[in-house]
């Protein structure tokens, strides 16, 4: 049974009436009822309970391809849930599948048809299968569909409802001042039984942007968000949400009705799923980006954005300054609301949330740097024509590594690692990552994409091969370490996405947090060193008086009662400390 709370779905009526106009309510909110009806999903407490708790530390999401391992003869969706079974097992709590579904180009964002799982895939039971073990997160691929969808076939034969569902604009029009995230052309030509039109295409020629003026597509959507909680998502990614709405004469990306929009899902979850997390994608300047938290009534999730790139700067220049100064400046996420904190996905580095925090010189070193190991640099178009440079396409145990030092190597990626699953918030892993994957330069030359050269995918005997006790490749050292320190994490009450977090005041060449269980039943200091060399800190930079404590050092083990505290203690180079104080 649905449990309809009122205060929710008057709020859902009166953002209808804000987008669409009060003349449409009625038509809509009859709408809303048949969709709330239709799918087997309900409420199980109150939308606005403070008993549903939806996250704590024991919480990690795998970010994971349908087919990032694939055997003969098995579907690859189950091969994947048999390989987790093997080697991941409960290091993780939530599996993020990207998008899953038949598609035309961009590895799955050029959806065709939103409710088919792509056979080359599986099924929806294997879906369901991995939902049965993990937390599930899915795509909602929301701002475009692929040009060979039924939508867009439907469009170019004018066949309604869907000749109305993209956004016709004519090309004489000034659309300077649009936010553009590529450098290829923003409309495409198509031809309709109505003459040539012009579309909007922000993404790319096959990725034809929906129009959500037209209420008709928000109902679409609506309708495919809850076929996918009916199939088990526990988490909604909003893709490219930032560019949803257009209007001409603006940037067309973070409008007001974007950020209605994703309330108004949120407030839908509310309604007959309150159990449900929705995540907002946008890759952008911070202050732009943690605007769609709004005022906790947006998104839950929202990604850490800058946190990848500063976190690569700290560790080529062996200096934490940039990373500290935004750390320290983070506010703290509204209640109900956390941070999503990664270093790694299936794109590449985004460097526009570097704008503002770090300075272009050190930028450009940092591409450069990249570049020097074999990465590659995606390029935005500006108004004025010039292109400058969007995300940088590298893995990043080769972006974080020493070339040529396997050891190193190790020590540097796994230290980055280590700090990204210490701040406030739920960590995200790129299966890539899991295995310190390195470039795939002949994928991205084959597929002349740039993102390929992180989108490796393997055979199951090849990463058996790989993980073997005779293996040489870095992934038989790293998997074991990686997942050792996912299941101490998830063990240290300090590490729950709503424990308060304080950053240290360390040397340059140090970074760290100190990180407090909501009910106050752990301390735990985090403690990095950046450098190539070891490190000696002293235990009152941390606490004022560290004797009257006994000390216990999580990743090394080690244990220390008050009375024989030392002074200080040292921190090899690319070492990271969890000190706990009892």
């Amino acid at each position: 049974m649905v449990v309809v709370e009122r205060r929710v779905y008057e709020r859902i009526r009166e953002r209808l009436g804000r987008l669409y106009g009060e003349a449409a309510l009625p038509r809509l909110m009859d709408r809303l009822q048949l969709i709330i009806g239709r799918y087997g999903v309900g409420a199980d407490c109150l939308p606005e309970a403070a008993g549903c708790a939806p996250w704590d530390q024991t919480d990690a999401v795998l970010i994971s391809y349908g087919d990032m391992v694939c055997a003969s003869n098995e579907a690859p969706l189950a091969t994947l849930r048999r390989f987790l079974e093997q080697h991941v097992g409960d290091a993780i709590s939530s599996l993020h599948l990207l998008p899953l579904f038949p598609y035309s180009s961009d590895d799955g964002f050029a959806v065709i048809d939103y409710r088919q799982v792509d056979p080359a895939l599986g099924d929806w039971p294997d879906v369901d299968a991995l939902a049965d073990d993990y937390r599930l997160m899915l795509d909602l691929v929301i701002n475009h569909v692929s040009s060979q969808s039924r939508w867009f076939r439907a469009y170019t034969n004018g066949m309604a409802p869907e000749r109305h569902y993209f956004i016709e604009v004519d090309p004489k029009a000034d659309l300077s001042a649009v936010v553009r995230p590529r450098t290829s052309a923003l409309l495409r030509s198509v031809q309709t039984p109505y003459g040539e039109r012009h579309v909007w295409a922000t993404f790319g020629q096959d990725q034809i942007d929906v129009d959500f003026s037209n209420p008709d597509v928000l109902f679409e959507y609506l309708d495919i968000l809850l076929f996918y909680v009916h199939h088990g998502a526990q988490i909604i990614r909003l893709d490219a949400i930032a560019y949803l709405w257009k209007q001409l004469g603006t940037a067309c990306i973070h409008l007001p009705q974007t950020h209605e929009i994703v309330k108004l899902l949120r407030d839908l979850l509310n309604l007959v799923a309150p159990r449900v997390l929705v995540m907002t994608e946008t890759n952008v300047p911070h202050a732009e980006n943690i605007s769609y938290f709004g005022k906790g009534d947006e998104a839950h999730l929202v990604y850490q954005f800058s946190l990848p790139p500063l976190l690569l700067h700290a560790m080529h220049s062996g200096n934490g300054r940039y990373l500290t100064e935004w750390a320290a400046a983070l506010a703290p996420p509204p209640p109900g609301c956390t941070y999503f904190n990664f270093t790694a996905s299936h794109d590449g580095i985004g460097v526009r949330p570097l704008e503002g925090l770090l300075p272009q010189s050190q930028l450009d070193a940092l591409v450069a740097a990249m570049e020097e190991r074999g990465g590659l640099v995606s390029r935005r178009s500006n108004p004025d024509g010039s292109a400058t440079p969007y995300e940088l396409n590298i893995t990043y145990f080769d972006a974080v590594g020493t070339p040529g030092d396997q050891e190193v190597s190790i020590r540097r990626f796994l230290c980055a690692q280590t700090i990204a699953l210490s701040l406030q918030g739920i960590p995200g892993i790129y299966f890539n990552s899991l295995l310190g994957a390195s470039n795939n330069l002949r994928g991205a030359e084959q597929s002349g994409r740039a993102r390929t050269i992180n989108r490796q995918k393997w055979a199951l005997p090849e990463l058996e091969v790989m993980l073997g006790e005779e293996s040489s490749h870095q992934a038989r050292q790293l998997l074991p370490e990686y997942l050792r320190r996912l299941r101490i994490r998830r063990a240290q009450p300090a590490f729950h996405p709503d424990g308060p977090q304080r950053v240290l005041e360390l040397p340059a060449g140090l970074f760290g947090v100190r990180r407090v269980a909501p009910d106050n039943s752990q301390s735990l200091w985090m403690v990095a060193n950046l450098t190539g060399a070891p490190v000696q800190l002293g235990f009152g930079r941390l606490v004022r008086r560290p004797r009257e404590l006994s000390w216990t050092e999580l990743i090394g083990g080690w244990h220390q009662s008050g009375e024989q505290l030392p002074s200080r203690f040292e921190l090899e180079p690319y070492q990271v400390a969890w000190l706990v104080g009892h």
